[in-house]
């Protein structure tokens, strides 16, 4: 009966062991497919950033009118050579209106070329730091990225609506009009006051990325919870052995002490005989 319990428990002991080691390897590879998932979601991020980044940049070039280049205010042909479709006071008004919407717009640009450069290094700086097995991160660093994830999600979507915020105001100005009359007196319709192709781009590809780096946010936290599970078990796998070890040696201890108390009284018989 003593041999059949212990086999009991042996075989009992390796059903664990194997439970365990089956737990450990499902852990691993739900840790990985986090991990693959969330760099692809990073460089995606830091590729629809750097289409925030040209569509604000298009959107500027795209209603700076004649007389300046991207909005910068510098001249991109002289228009009092022939080829100008503008002359006397009529130039001069429409230098002035061109100016003047390229200030009232320089809020959206400089904010948007700022925002989206600092989302996409941050996120390259994450996707760097990374770039390593999850169950080797530290807690806090993947707490960080989750963070960041979701404050760069709720910051985009505020930052798209101000962006068309400030688009719709200039272009409900008294000076848009304006300029949008002198343009089409010339016959060049695609300096109206409406929103412009390229402000339409940034506001969806600014939405994309608030979507993506929400589902990073997700993501992260699955990751978290993996990782949690990982060093849960693995403390639990380190302690396993240690008692199974002890237990095999009280069991082993056993047989020797009534060995030797039986050869005491082999001994004390003969004595006696």
């Amino acid at each position: 009966m003593a041999h059949a319990g212990r086999r009991y428990q042996d075989k009992q002991g390796g059903y664990h062991e194997n439970r365990g080691s089956d737990g450990y390897e499902e852990d691993r590879k739900k840790e990985n497919q986090a991990h693959i998932m969330e760099g692809i979601l990073k460089f995606v991020e830091i590729t629809v950033n750097l289409l925030v980044l040209i569509c604000v940049g298009a959107a500027q070039a795209s209603v700076a009118g004649f007389t300046s280049i991207g909005g910068l205010g510098i001249g991109s042909f002289n228009l009092n050579s022939a080829y100008s479709p503008f002359e006397g006071t009529e130039l001069q008004e429409v230098r002035e209106l061109d100016m003047q919407i390229t200030q009232m717009r320089a809020p959206c640009v400089y904010g948007g070329v700022a925002f989206s450069l600092a989302a996409a290094a941050l996120t390259l700086v994450f996707l760097v730091v990374g770039a390593k097995p999850i169950h080797r991160l530290k807690m806090g660093l993947l707490g960080g990225e989750c963070a960041f994830s979701l404050l760069a999600g709720v910051c985009y979507v505020i930052a798209v609506g101000l962006y068309l915020h400030f688009v719709t105001q200039v272009n409900a100005t008294e000076a848009c009009k304006r300029r949008e009359r002198l343009y089409a007196r010339r016959g060049y319709t695609s300096m109206n006051c409406v929103v412009q192709g390229g402000d339409a781009a940034v506001g969806l590809f600014g939405v994309a990325a608030a979507c993506l780096y929400f589902a990073s946010f997700v993501v992260c936290i699955l990751a978290i919870r993996t990782v949690r599970a990982f060093q849960s078990r693995m403390a639990t796998a380190q302690h396993s052995p240690k008692s199974s070890v002890r237990d095999r040696s009280v069991r082993n201890d056993r047989p020797i002490h009534r060995t030797s108390g039986s050869s005491h009284n082999i001994q004390a018989l003969a004595t006696l005989v």
